[in-house]
């Protein structure tokens, strides 16, 4: 095993990239999940809406449905409660985009209230750490909704249809559990595996180890955070946690690992049999005591991460409120379009930004096309126009986790659909639209992005990083003592495990940030497995698992 410290000192190359933005990569393992729920979403409200021929009513029962997808690399339990709080702010942001509809007809006043949303919804995605399709969804609807011609007493109902459609989609996204309830965690697992493998191939050599070695430790550390988050430690879910253990000693000792193993467990994962099993080593039990630790800690308040998200939150309003007010300059009919665009682009640093700009250009350009081409079988009739949206649907999510634009491309067509659902409009003009918003959510909200940055993000993960080796530290020395003070070992073990919780959060909500250091994922790793093995020892030496090995020695835990 190597003894070499990791380091964190490789430089992020300030460019703004074009090579590699638009190519096409693996889809995602997953990519037919969300695919399938949309339609299954969307279809019965639309299709229901058709017949009494109240179409015009999909844009909020559209709502509700695309609820559907979200959270589907979550384990149930916490999908369960993910996707209602997805559901409730889509139907508040409605909310106050319908009231603010009937309210006022200024354009200038609906785009500011669209940019606030749109900084509030980015905000509490990001803290929440809800996946994609993250504030883009919430945003599309609520934007679009400001320029819906509403009166107050039509809110209420259309509050109503957004909120069952929501339960559908809540019913949807919950339904593969009964088939598979250990589905999430154990893709998490396969995918450390499977990374750790590819990791172990290296040998710890040669010229792509380190981004092998990056890419093992972030799937090791996304794979703790699902076990942790999926409710009783069942045995299933233990062993999937001692088969993390070993992707972790993998990531550790590559060399003196089997690659063949390690994909041959994550093989085994993929279906719906018995987790395989991988025997016992002191290292498990003692990284699984430290787990069992963890799991006591309080959990941290997701708004207490409010705080560094708050210069993403303020590009992102003023990003949106000037690409809406340079839409309305141009005398652009639907300046919410601006403003959705600009609300997409807003990533985790500059660089990302920049590329998702890219993307969402070349994207949009393709799909204006497509629409062009598709349009007339759309005119067919309302039902050939609720079919096509469906197959948009469809193809969006097939498609996006290839690449962004690609996505964009079946997603640019439905959107100007969507508005034909209260009646025909002339092609030529919504296409011109939206280039045109397009180009301009995409300028302004670049040059916001670079005008608001967030710079510090590297040094909160240097100060929790200190606080996990502080912890743990103290409490190595609490455990040397042989008579320490009544109810130090138990306060000590909680601040480890609560800074074990802290460290893993503030990685995540960091990673990717436009800094001057790169992330140090393996320094990561390291302090979360020396700190499991303290928190291991401190569980023995309080006689919490009396049934475990009952020597107080810190033997395995790194100093």
């Amino acid at each position: 095993m190597s003894s070499a410290p990791p380091t964190s000192d490789t430089p992020l190359r300030r460019r703004l990239p074009l090579t590699g933005v638009l190519r096409v990569g693996r889809p995602s393992d997953i990519w037919f999940k969300p695919a399938l729920s949309v339609v299954v979403a969307v279809a019965p409200p639309n299709l229901t809406l058709l017949a009494l021929g109240r179409l015009d009513l999909a844009m909020y029962t559209m709502a509700g449905s695309l609820c559907a997808l979200y959270a589907h690399n979550r384990p149930y339990a916490a999908r369960a409660r993910a996707l209602s709080w997805v559901v409730l702010s889509m139907v508040a942001g409605l909310a106050v985009a319908l009231v603010a509809a009937s309210l006022t007809q200024s354009a200038v006043v609906l785009v500011t209230v669209g940019a606030l949303l749109a900084a509030v919804q980015k905000a509490l995605c990001d803290a929440t750490r809800i996946g994609p399709p993250g504030n883009v969804i919430l945003t599309f609807i609520s934007s679009a909704s400001l320029f819906a011609p509403q009166t107050l007493g039509q809110v209420p109902g259309h509050l109503a249809l957004a909120l069952a459609a929501g339960a559908w989609a809540w019913l949807i996204g919950m339904a593969p559990g009964l088939l598979r309830p250990h589905g999430p965690e154990r893709r998490a697992t396969a995918q450390a595996l499977n990374a750790t493998a590819a990791y172990a191939e290296t040998r710890g050599t040669g010229d792509g180890h380190a981004r092998a070695r990056a890419a093992a430790a972030a799937a090791v550390q996304a794979a703790w955070q699902t076990l942790l988050s999926a409710g009783a430690r069942t045995e299933p879910r233990r062993a999937l946690e001692r088969l993390v253990v070993r992707a972790e000693v993998a990531l550790a000792a590559p060399a003196d690992t089997d690659p063949n193993s390690l994909r041959t467990w994550a093989r085994e994962l993929r279906g719906a049999g018995p987790v395989p099993q991988t025997g016992h080593l002191s290292a498990d039990a003692d990284e699984l005591l430290g787990v069992d630790a963890e799991l006591t800690a309080p959990a941290r308040p997701w708004w207490s991460r409010l705080g560094p998200l708050t210069p993403i939150a303020m590009r992102t309003a003023l990003g949106c409120a000037l690409a809406g007010y340079a839409s309305l300059a141009l005398g652009i009919g639907r300046p919410y379009w601006a403003l959705v665009t600009a609300a997409s682009l807003y990533q985790a640093n500059v660089t990302l930004t920049w590329s998702r700009g890219v993307q969402r250009v070349v994207g949009n350009l393709a799909g204006v096309l497509l629409f062009a081409a598709v349009v007339p079988l759309a005119h067919l009739g309302p039902a050939a126009l609720v079919l096509c949206c469906l197959a948009f649907n469809f193809g969006a999510e097939v498609l996006i986790s290839r690449n962004y634009w690609l996505g964009s491309v079946c997603v640019t067509p439905m959107a100007l659909l969507i508005t034909e659902f209260t009646g025909v409009q002339e092609p030529g003009r919504l296409i011109t639209e939206r280039l045109v918003d397009t180009l301009v959510g995409a300028l302004v909200g670049f040059v916001a992005a670079v005008a608001v940055t967030n710079r510090r993000a590297g040094d909160r993960v240097e100060h929790a990083l200190d606080a996990v080796d502080r912890s743990r530290e103290g409490a190595a020395r609490l455990l040397a003592e042989a008579h320490p003070v009544p109810g130090a070992l138990e306060s000590a073990r909680r601040s480890l495990a609560a800074a074990l919780v802290d460290l893993r959060a503030t990685v995540e909500a960091a990673s990717g940030e436009w800094w001057q250091r790169a992330l140090p994922h393996e320094r990561v790793v390291l302090a979360e497995q020396s700190g499991h093995r303290t928190l291991a020892a401190m569980v023995r030496r309080q006689g919490l698992h009396p049934d475990r090995r009952t020597d107080t020695t810190t033997e395995g835990v790194r100093p």
